[in-house]
């Protein structure tokens, strides 16, 4: 029997608004929540957990909540826990499959499972070896990524040989190449008992879809699934969801068709915009009070995205007279700008100079993002900051658990919170921190050294975030937890990112460089649908502003010559603030800081 809700004053529920309310009072069902930037889709599905959880609707052990990146899932996780609903786990799909793979495999198959293939690139070199094909790198890849595209959008050999006649081959690769060597890879795997990260969603797939003792436990365990970030599923995880459910109805999913920007790996918004046809009863609830960003930021967003499918019509509340449950202090806002620069450096320089005079009027570093298309920009950007005396981290580069002194201090944390206990946990981190070197002020200018300095900090400062009563062994552990998720904590510098890392991030000030046609657009977007998905990534990047948004683009950009501006701004018609003259010219000659 359904559980029955109704109308009544909780402490989960009374700290939502309107509509968040009504996604989580609907524990039962299909429900789409059709959630746009900024406006606490995590808020609502977590509270909506916790609050089937506690209300006795949901047994914990038996939800799952699943989402697209290790870092999204501790999240949950970590708020779950705060609410009182962390026996709930949540997952991204791979987990869940490899750990539905692992635990089905010895009982169906016999013996442990496959090892886990962690880069195809090696392997397909000695595919090509053995089919003594010759083959550069640059082809390996992009041959790794036509495997992995073909496997998360579950396409059958008829269909693949379809897309081959269309598309061609990788590289310089024939057709007739290219399947010899993907047949060498495939049967190479299978000498060595190997699967790759697409197949542990196939075969997981196909252990439950061909058992039936498997499907009935896997069935039996789960009864309410919640996945996050539904705009992103790819035709594989599709079919992996509709196998657990079962023919059952106990979905929630969560999404904005706006912020779709993974196409490339298999991801689609066409599950999300067909909910309503697949499951006619659906409770179906629009959140659009954007609680992130200024008027204007959010403004700029819905002109971008105004007429394309699925688009929601954001309304911020930060400046609404009316206070909300959920609105926080900001700082000032200002209108979002358009900035032309004459080249690349000028504009790389103009917006250092910028952040500096922010920073210097008080804005934390870490409150201040700069995002680019590709990955490339970011050097340039690093060294135009690093001449102005300001720290930036580039995001994606090197992990912060990844780098050597944080590595050290895990494990010295770890190991000094065997021995130690009784003391206050700031004291018995802070000793251990001390002992590697961090002082009490930080070091003049950027620089390795301050880099080294702000990332022991770091892990100084999340002692404050520790919950009242959090020992110190339980600091270790929970920082190892962090480690493995890859969840990182805040350094004091400026974000450099790409517009795809930066999804699910905020700042308060966001400037967006590089806004010309063939960057953004990207030269080899061709047809309306790649153009829009370049569309969306803009909309992302606005989106992650808070109070101040800059958006710029360079006139002219080394041996290229000159550009144009994105069309994207063209359609925007922002107030522009041309900075080709004094201030272009003055920015090409910043002094240095620090």
């Amino acid at each position: 029997m359904d559980h029955v809700v109704t109308e009544t004053s909780d402490p989960l529920l009374d700290v939502l608004d309107d509509e968040q309310r009504v996604a989580a009072e609907a524990l039962n069902g299909p429900v789409c929540v059709l959630a746009g930037a900024g406006t606490g889709k995590t808020r609502a599905i977590t509270h909506r957990i916790a609050y089937g959880v506690t209300s006795g609707a949901y047994d914990p052990a038996r939800v799952m909540a699943l989402t697209f990146t290790a870092r999204a899932a501790a999240e949950l996780r970590g708020r779950l826990r705060a609410l009182g609903a962390g026996a709930v786990p949540a997952r991204t799909f791979h987990a869940a499959a490899l750990a539905q793979l692992n635990h089905f495999w010895p009982i169906v198959v016999g013996g442990p499972a496959p090892r886990i293939l962690d880069y195809k690139g090696r392997l397909l070199g000695q595919a090509a070896e053995r089919a003594r094909i010759r083959v550069d790198a640059p082809t390996l890849r992009d041959v790794a990524a036509e495997i992995e595209w073909r496997k998360v959008s579950a396409l059958g050999p008829e269909a693949a040989t379809t897309r081959l006649a269309t598309r061609g081959a990788p590289g310089d690769l024939t057709v007739e190449q290219f399947t010899t060597l993907v047949e060498a890879y495939e049967a190479l795997k299978d000498e060595r008992r190997m699967l790759d990260f697409e197949d542990v969603l196939l075969a997981t797939a196909g252990m439950i879809e061909s058992e039936a003792s498997v499907a009935m436990q896997v069935r039996e365990s789960y009864r309410h699934f919640i996945v996050d970030e539904y705009q992103d599923v790819s035709p594989a995880q599709q079919q992996l969801l509709d196998l657990w459910l079962g023919g059952r109805r106990d979905l929630c999913v969560v999404g904005d068709a706006s912020q779709t920007i993974y196409s490339f790996a298999g991801a689609t918004p066409t599950y999300l915009l067909d909910f309503e046809r697949r499951f006619e009863d659906a409770t179906v609830v629009r959140l659009e009070r954007n609680y992130r960003s200024s008027a204007a930021i959010v403004g700029l967003a819905n002109r971008l995205m105004r007429g394309r499918a699925g688009a929601l019509r954001l309304e911020s509340v930060i400046d609404s007279d009316a206070p909300s449950k959920q609105q926080r202090q900001h700082p000032p806002s200002a209108e979002p700008s358009i900035t032309e620069y004459a080249d690349e450096l000028s504009e790389a320089r103009g917006v250092a100079t910028r952040i500096r005079a922010r920073i210097d009027t008080g804005a934390p570093p870490e409150s201040i993002a700069v995002l680019m298309r590709v990955n490339s920009q970011s050097a340039i950007l690093e060294r135009a900051l690093e001449e102005v005396g300001v720290a930036s981290r580039v995001r994606g580069a090197a992990r912060f658990f990844d780098q050597p002194e944080v590595r050290e201090a895990v494990h010295a944390l770890r190991a000094a919170a065997l021995t130690i206990a009784g003391e206050p946990l700031f004291k018995s981190v802070s000793d251990v921190l001390r002992g590697l070197g961090m002082t009490a002020q930080a070091p003049e200018g950027p620089g390795a050294v301050r880099a080294r300095w702000e990332s022991l900090n770091a892990i100084a400062r999340l002692v404050d975030d520790a919950p009242p009563g959090t020992t110190f062994r339980m600091f270790a552990d929970d920082l190892r937890a962090r480690a493995e998720a890859q969840h990182e904590p805040t350094v004091s510098a400026v974000t450099l990112a790409t517009l795809h890392s930066a999804k699910g991030l905020e700042w308060d000030e966001v400037f967006i460089v590089g806004l010309n046609e063939g960057m953004l657009p990207i030269a080899y977007a061709k047809g309306f649908d790649a153009i829009d998905e370049e569309r969306r990534l803009l909309y992302v990047g606005i989106t992650r502003a808070r109070r101040r948004l800059e958006l710029s683009w360079a006139r002219r950009g080394g041996h290229r010559g000159e550009r144009e501006p994105s069309r994207f701004l063209l359609e925007l018609g922002t107030r522009t603030r041309d900075a080709a003259d004094a201030r272009g010219a003055a920015a090409a000659r910043p002094a240095r800081r620090g």
